[in-house]
């Protein structure tokens, strides 16, 4: 009998061999935490490390009028029992290289919006999709869905490389070298999953720049960015980039310093690898605020980390995919689908507004990007189901997330703007405002966020319903102004580097909580963001909107010749400023008015009783501990084969745990090594073996033979008696190189304590 074929079947036929069994890894691990058979530091590590991370929760009620399904979800619940509900629903984030996205990957996303979240694709500020209140139970074949479209989730959390991001023109512009598309591609799939940022003690964030003085590409404030050159060499015109690194936002924030003036794009691999290197080697572990590489940079002089990166890229050992994707540089072309057009003249205003604010010339002529706009960053599935029928005809998969969470349709015809135009309408998509200060820029703050101090989202809300009411002439120069709200001061809503910054804080008045926003001036997105502003002073939340509007009618009023809102500041100093802020910070008694004490769009008492541990970076867990947890888990795979009669399979894969807990002990000495058999067991007796390192104090080299006799004297015929024995000496070799890994750490650990002593003996 035929049956009509189901998604699970669809999605088998699509997805990589390689990522099916990474999702396989996963589905796993939930098993082994379900059986309470993994650390939960370690589960944490992995869960983020593939996206899944833990969101607020306050019974269920929300600054967030539009999420209404969250009531139906449970506060969070730790019972480990099989068959209980163990976790509570989250946040997952998928990974969009550059943004980009594909009209089938969009639909796929408003499916899953709609089955396994609360119906919202929400845009982050990293160019990736989040999707809230889902189930972890939920999230492999969730992942599936997405890896049958080209998407993942892998490392979109963690102490990992998150989302790589790029100007959302790039391959458009006219004042960009070249297309970072490709390099931009490639640098996020070489360094996904590589072992060498397994040892990170934070995140690290890429960014690409065709040009360095837009204000798309953002690498001023990136751990590592790249802006693309051109340069002639013998001759003739190279590729290549200026690499910038240590530049980052949050509590302390710090513009990139200069690495390399010049890379050759094909070293712009290794070179990031090299970085990656010395990071995860000399990076800070213990101090998470401190964790990031603009500290490891301010402590060692960039002098230094240039030097130590340039040492580690001579040692490297050479890798065919530094330069596989520069034989294949068109591979990210888009291909317009209508022919080109110049732009109509509009005699509707509203279209003439909206082409005027949202639409951008292309340096092909004849058509242009079009920028639509998503107010909190969100969309629901309705819209995005609709978008994707919208733009399908019109320019097929030629789309970009932003960094300030819109969408760039690109390649579209001037022939096509206005029927665009009323489709977008039509699905509530039309706000003509890109770019301007009604086009808000804000962190999820304490609508989903554990760290939230303020409601970012609600304080935005406000201030577009307030600042949209202004027309054009009453805001003058102030309507290109850009605002940018965080809800705390780990600078999600990138406020640092807005022109008028907001930064959600909590003051103690007359004992009762208010909460309140710092005012952040003196930042700028030209130039790629290298220009941070600083807090002058904070006023209650409820009168962040009125300091916002007299700020912007200053500047409007003021502002002389063409001087942007920095220089503004600059000229008629801060401390005229802060007379407004100062205007605005008194805060009446609660019995006069008691709306101060409570948060945008959240009518209960203002509290931050509900506040959490943030999961942004996870707790440190060290490579090695990985690769082990990794190899029980191919061991606990062993003995499944077994339950099922597949001897030779089960052979393989106890003697392939093995040889992951043998690399990751052996590759502490040995950078280089491969995962060749030969090699990894020739590197595990050279370092570990030979130099009594693995010695077990009770029984010698016993766990080590089992090892040896497993790779070098395999058994032809596997029977269920010889491979049940097998798995249970590999589970006693996992256990001794557990045993080994606790011997080195108990010593550095000794070692670091006597020279803190010896160095205080010498102190006094």
């Amino acid at each position: 009998m035929n049956r009509e074929p189901s998604w699970k079947d669809v999605v088998a036929a699509d997805l990589a061999p390689e990522l099916a069994r990474e999702i396989e890894v996963f589905e796993t691990e939930l098993e082994l935490k379900r059986r309470g058979r993994i650390d939960d530091k370690l589960f944490a590590e992995t869960r983020l490390r593939r996206g899944a991370y833990g969101q607020r929760y306050d019974n269920g009620k929300r600054n967030d009028g539009t999420r209404d399904r969250q009531l139906a979800f449970p506060e969070p619940e730790l019972t480990k029992g099989p068959g209980t509900v163990w976790h509570a629903p989250g946040m997952q984030r998928i990974k969009l290289p550059t943004g980009k996205m594909s009209v089938r990957q969009l639909v796929v996303l408003a499916e899953l919006a709609e089955e396994v979240s609360d119906g919202i694709l929400h845009v982050t500020t990293r160019q990736d999709i989040q999707l809230h209140y889902v189930h972890l139970e939920d999230t492999p074949d969730m992942m599936r869905r997405l890896g049958a479209v080209g998407l993942t989730t892998r490392e979109a959390c963690g102490n990992s490389v998150r989302n790589v991001t790029q100007c959302p023109y790039a391959g458009t512009c006219g004042g960009e070298p070249f297309d970072t598309t490709p390099h931009a591609f490639a640098l996020t799939w070489f360094l996904m999953g590589h072992e060498d940022t397994f040892d990170f003690g934070r995140k690290v964030k890429i960014a690409f720049s065709g040009c360095r003085d837009g204000a798309c590409g953002l690498v001023g404030f990136h751990d590592l960015g790249a802006i693309a050159l051109m340069r002639e060499v013998d001759g003739v015109a190279k590729r290549g980039f200026e690499l910038w690194v240590g530049g980052g936002l949050g509590a302390v924030p710090q513009p990139a310093k200069l690495l390399e003036e010049w890379v050759p794009e094909e070293e712009l691999l290794p070179v990031s690898q090299a970085v990656a290197r010395v990071f995860g080697r000399l990076g800070e572990k213990d101090n998470r605020s401190r964790a990031r590489i603009k500290f490891l940079i301010k402590k060692l002089g960039i002098e230094e980390f240039q030097r130590l990166v340039r040492e580690e890229r001579k040692l490297l050992r050479p890798d065919p995919r530094w330069t596989a994707h520069l034989g294949e540089l068109s591979r990210y072309d888009e291909t317009p689908v209508r022919p080109a057009a110049p732009l109509p003249s509009a005699s509707e205003p509203e279209l003439a507004r909206f082409i005027r604010n949202n639409v951008k010339a292309q340096r092909q002529e004849g058509y242009c990007s079009v920028k639509v706009q998503l107010p909190l960053g969100d969309f629901t599935a309705d819209q995005a189901r609709g978008l994707a029928r919208l733009v399908a005809p019109l320019v097929g998969d030629a789309m970009r997330l932003t960094v300030d969470q819109s969408v760039v349709l690109r390649f579209v015809s001037g022939a096509d703007i206005a029927a665009l135009y009323r489709g977008l309408v039509a699905l509530g998509l039309g706000e003509a405002g890109a770019d301007t200060i009604t086009d808000i820029t804000s962190c999820p703050g304490t609508d989903t966020c554990k760290l939230g101090i303020s409601s970012s989202r609600g304080l935005s809300r406000e201030l577009r319903r307030q600042l949209t009411v202004l027309s054009d002439a009453e805001l003058g120069a102030a309507k290109d102004l850009h605002v940018k709200c965080s809800g705390c001061f780990n600078s999600c809503g990138q406020h640092h580097v807005a022109d008028i910054g907001l930064l959600g804080v909590s003051r103690n008045v007359g004992g009762r909580r208010v909460p309140h926003f710092q005012l952040v001036v003196g930042g700028e997105l030209r130039g790629n963001g290298f220009n941070h502003g600083l807090a002058i002073g904070a006023v209650p939340s409820k009168r962040a909107p009125e300091l916002v509007r007299r700020l912007a009618q200053r500047f409007a009023s003021e502002r002389q010749g063409q001087e942007s809102f920095r220089v503004f500041v600059e000229r008629i100093g801060k401390k005229e400023i802060r007379k407004l802020v100062d205007e605005l910070s008194p805060v009446p008694s609660y019995e006069v008015e008691p709306g101060f004490y409570s948060d945008w769009g959240d009518p209960r008492e203002y509290t931050i009783g509900d506040m959490g541990v943030g999961e942004c970076a996870g707790e440190v867990v060290g490579s090695v501990e990985m690769a082990l947890a990794a190899a029980e888990r191919e061991v606990f795979e062993a003995q499944l084969l077994l339950d099922q009669s597949d001897w030779p399979g089960a052979v393989r894969q106890a003697i392939a745990g093995m040889s992951t807990a043998a690399r990751a002990l052996a590759r502490e000495a040995d950078l280089n090594i491969s995962t060749e058999q030969s090699e990894v067991l020739a590197s595990f007796r050279k370092h570990l073996v030979d130099t009594g390192r693995f010695h077990d104090p009770f029984v010698g080299l016993k766990f080590a033979q089992y090892y040896f006799r497993a790779v070098e004297n395999p058994q032809p015929q596997a029977s269920a008696d010889a491979t049940h024995q097998l798995i249970e000496e590999a589970g006693l070799f996992i256990e001794a190189a557990h045993q080994c890994r606790a011997r080195q750490l108990e010593a550095l650990a000794a070692l670091a304590a006597s020279a803190a002593s010896s160095a205080g003996g010498q102190a006094s």
